[in-house]
Protein backbone atom coordinates (compact mmCIF):
# COMPACT_ATOMS: atom_id res chain seq x y z
CA UNK A 1 0.00 0.00 0.00
CA UNK A 2 1.58 3.41 -1.02
CA UNK A 3 2.53 5.91 1.65
CA UNK A 4 0.59 9.10 2.38
CA UNK A 5 3.58 11.30 0.80
CA UNK A 6 3.30 9.22 -2.32
CA UNK A 7 -0.25 9.60 -2.70
CA UNK A 8 0.44 13.29 -2.05
CA UNK A 9 3.64 13.67 -4.81
CA UNK A 10 1.74 11.62 -7.22
CA UNK A 11 -1.60 13.72 -6.76
CA UNK A 12 0.76 16.86 -7.56
CA UNK A 13 2.31 15.95 -10.24
CA UNK A 14 -1.01 15.17 -11.56
CA UNK A 15 -3.17 17.50 -10.65
CA UNK A 16 -0.71 20.62 -10.54
CA UNK A 17 2.67 21.59 -11.72
CA UNK A 18 4.35 21.60 -8.74
CA UNK A 19 6.77 25.12 -7.69
CA UNK A 20 9.91 22.90 -7.60
CA UNK A 21 9.39 21.43 -11.21
CA UNK A 22 10.69 24.02 -12.72
CA UNK A 23 12.31 22.26 -15.71
CA UNK A 24 15.77 23.60 -15.53
CA UNK A 25 18.84 21.80 -14.54
CA UNK A 26 20.31 23.73 -11.33
CA UNK A 27 23.87 25.56 -12.38
CA UNK A 28 26.02 23.39 -9.64
CA UNK A 29 25.20 19.95 -11.56
CA UNK A 30 25.90 21.94 -15.05
CA UNK A 31 29.31 23.17 -13.55
CA UNK A 32 30.14 20.03 -12.08
CA UNK A 33 29.23 18.22 -16.18
CA UNK A 34 31.35 20.97 -17.92
CA UNK A 35 34.18 20.41 -15.16
CA UNK A 36 34.45 16.37 -16.31
CA UNK A 37 33.32 15.63 -12.36
CA UNK A 38 30.38 13.39 -13.76
CA UNK A 39 30.98 10.59 -16.69
CA UNK A 40 30.11 7.01 -17.29
CA UNK A 41 26.74 5.44 -15.47
CA UNK A 42 24.45 7.72 -13.71
CA UNK A 43 21.65 7.22 -11.04
CA UNK A 44 19.10 10.14 -10.54
CA UNK A 45 17.24 9.62 -6.77
CA UNK A 46 13.91 11.01 -6.68
CA UNK A 47 13.76 12.46 -10.50
CA UNK A 48 10.67 13.90 -10.72
CA UNK A 49 9.26 14.29 -14.02
CA UNK A 50 13.54 13.90 -15.39
CA UNK A 51 14.69 17.07 -16.36
CA UNK A 52 18.68 16.30 -14.86
CA UNK A 53 18.28 13.28 -16.14
CA UNK A 54 18.07 14.34 -19.31
CA UNK A 55 20.79 16.82 -19.08
CA UNK A 56 22.88 14.36 -18.12
CA UNK A 57 21.73 11.65 -21.06
CA UNK A 58 22.05 14.60 -23.63
CA UNK A 59 25.93 15.08 -21.90
CA UNK A 60 26.41 11.47 -23.03
CA UNK A 61 25.72 9.80 -19.22
CA UNK A 62 23.79 6.33 -19.01
CA UNK A 63 21.19 7.17 -17.22
CA UNK A 64 18.99 5.35 -14.69
CA UNK A 65 16.76 7.50 -12.55
CA UNK A 66 13.78 6.52 -9.85
CA UNK A 67 11.27 8.43 -8.38
CA UNK A 68 8.08 6.75 -6.83
CA UNK A 69 5.48 9.14 -8.52
CA UNK A 70 4.09 6.95 -11.73
CA UNK A 71 2.99 10.27 -12.93
CA UNK A 72 5.99 11.99 -12.74
CA UNK A 73 7.93 9.08 -14.54
CA UNK A 74 5.23 9.34 -17.03
CA UNK A 75 6.34 13.06 -17.67
CA UNK A 76 9.73 12.08 -17.49
CA UNK A 77 9.92 8.92 -20.12
CA UNK A 78 7.83 11.93 -22.47
CA UNK A 79 10.17 15.00 -21.50
CA UNK A 80 12.76 12.26 -23.14
CA UNK A 81 11.41 11.17 -25.86
CA UNK A 82 10.98 15.25 -27.03
CA UNK A 83 14.59 15.58 -26.24
CA UNK A 84 15.77 12.85 -28.07
CA UNK A 85 17.95 10.62 -25.50
CA UNK A 86 17.47 7.41 -23.81
CA UNK A 87 17.13 7.86 -20.04
CA UNK A 88 16.16 4.36 -18.34
CA UNK A 89 13.24 5.56 -15.99
CA UNK A 90 11.74 3.15 -13.10
CA UNK A 91 9.19 3.84 -10.83
CA UNK A 92 10.28 2.95 -7.38
CA UNK A 93 11.09 3.23 -3.86
CA UNK A 94 14.84 5.13 -3.27
CA UNK A 95 14.54 2.83 0.21
CA UNK A 96 13.95 -0.42 -2.08
CA UNK A 97 16.12 -0.61 -4.60
CA UNK A 98 16.66 -3.97 -4.98
CA UNK A 99 15.85 -3.98 -8.39
CA UNK A 100 19.06 -2.33 -9.50
CA UNK A 101 21.68 -4.40 -10.14
CA UNK A 102 24.73 -2.27 -12.21
CA UNK A 103 27.28 -0.19 -10.53
CA UNK A 104 26.93 3.81 -10.87
CA UNK A 105 29.89 6.20 -11.56
CA UNK A 106 27.80 9.37 -9.92
CA UNK A 107 24.49 9.39 -8.47
CA UNK A 108 22.62 12.56 -7.88
CA UNK A 109 19.41 13.66 -5.51
CA UNK A 110 18.14 16.56 -5.72
CA UNK A 111 15.94 17.30 -2.39
CA UNK A 112 14.73 14.03 -1.89
CA UNK A 113 16.71 12.01 0.58
CA UNK A 114 16.09 15.00 3.18
CA UNK A 115 12.05 14.16 3.62
CA UNK A 116 12.66 10.63 4.46
CA UNK A 117 12.06 9.17 7.84
CA UNK A 118 15.31 8.20 9.76
CA UNK A 119 15.08 4.15 8.74
CA UNK A 120 14.27 5.14 4.89
CA UNK A 121 17.42 6.92 5.41
CA UNK A 122 19.66 4.17 6.19
CA UNK A 123 18.20 2.01 3.69
CA UNK A 124 18.67 4.79 1.60
CA UNK A 125 22.35 5.01 2.05
CA UNK A 126 23.32 1.09 2.12
CA UNK A 127 21.48 1.00 -1.36
CA UNK A 128 23.49 3.58 -2.30
CA UNK A 129 26.32 2.07 -0.97
CA UNK A 130 25.52 -1.58 -2.98
CA UNK A 131 24.97 0.62 -6.23
CA UNK A 132 28.01 2.18 -6.04
CA UNK A 133 32.06 1.36 -6.16
CA UNK A 134 35.07 3.14 -4.80
CA UNK A 135 35.85 6.31 -7.14
CA UNK A 136 32.11 7.25 -7.40
CA UNK A 137 30.41 10.02 -6.74
CA UNK A 138 27.41 11.10 -5.31
CA UNK A 139 26.02 14.66 -5.33
CA UNK A 140 22.86 15.57 -2.98
CA UNK A 141 20.65 18.56 -2.46
CA UNK A 142 19.27 19.14 0.64
CA UNK A 143 17.70 21.91 3.15
CA UNK A 144 20.22 22.43 5.76
CA UNK A 145 18.71 22.44 8.59
CA UNK A 146 14.91 20.98 9.15
CA UNK A 147 11.93 22.69 7.85
CA UNK A 148 8.40 22.74 7.53
CA UNK A 149 7.65 21.19 10.75
CA UNK A 150 11.33 19.59 10.74
CA UNK A 151 10.42 16.93 8.28
CA UNK A 152 12.89 18.31 5.03
CA UNK A 153 16.35 19.11 6.02
CA UNK A 154 19.40 17.54 6.59
CA UNK A 155 22.53 19.24 8.59
CA UNK A 156 26.13 18.58 7.59
CA UNK A 157 27.02 16.55 10.59
CA UNK A 158 23.70 14.46 9.93
CA UNK A 159 24.99 13.98 6.05
CA UNK A 160 28.12 12.93 7.13
CA UNK A 161 27.10 10.06 9.64
CA UNK A 162 24.42 8.64 7.59
CA UNK A 163 26.90 8.21 4.89
CA UNK A 164 29.87 6.93 6.60
CA UNK A 165 31.92 4.50 6.39
CA UNK A 166 30.86 3.79 2.50
CA UNK A 167 31.37 7.78 1.42
CA UNK A 168 33.48 10.78 2.59
CA UNK A 169 32.08 14.14 2.28
CA UNK A 170 34.17 16.07 0.17
CA UNK A 171 32.77 19.26 -0.06
CA UNK A 172 29.91 21.52 0.88
CA UNK A 173 28.35 24.61 -0.96
CA UNK A 174 25.90 26.92 0.41
CA UNK A 175 23.58 28.56 -1.53
CA UNK A 176 19.71 29.54 -1.51
CA UNK A 177 17.13 27.47 -3.25
CA UNK A 178 14.89 29.78 -5.50
CA UNK A 179 16.93 32.61 -3.37
CA UNK A 180 15.17 32.15 -0.37
CA UNK A 181 15.46 28.99 1.34
CA UNK A 182 19.10 27.90 2.81
CA UNK A 183 20.25 24.68 0.82
CA UNK A 184 23.45 22.98 0.91
CA UNK A 185 24.86 20.85 -1.80
CA UNK A 186 26.92 17.71 -0.22
CA UNK A 187 29.46 16.45 -2.30
CA UNK A 188 30.60 12.66 -1.46
CA UNK A 189 33.66 10.18 -2.80
CA UNK A 190 32.73 6.46 -2.40
CA UNK A 191 35.66 4.91 -0.47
Amino acid sequence: MPKLSELFYDAMYRYTKPDWDTGVTLPEIVELVKNGGVKGRALELGCGTGTNSVYLAQQGLDVVAVDFSPKAIELAREKAKQAGVSVDFRVGDVTRLDFLRDLFDFALDVVCFHGLADDDRTRYAQHLARLTHPGSRFLMLSFERPQFFGRYGVTPEAAQAIFAPHFEMTGIQHSLLRGKRPVAWYQFLRQ
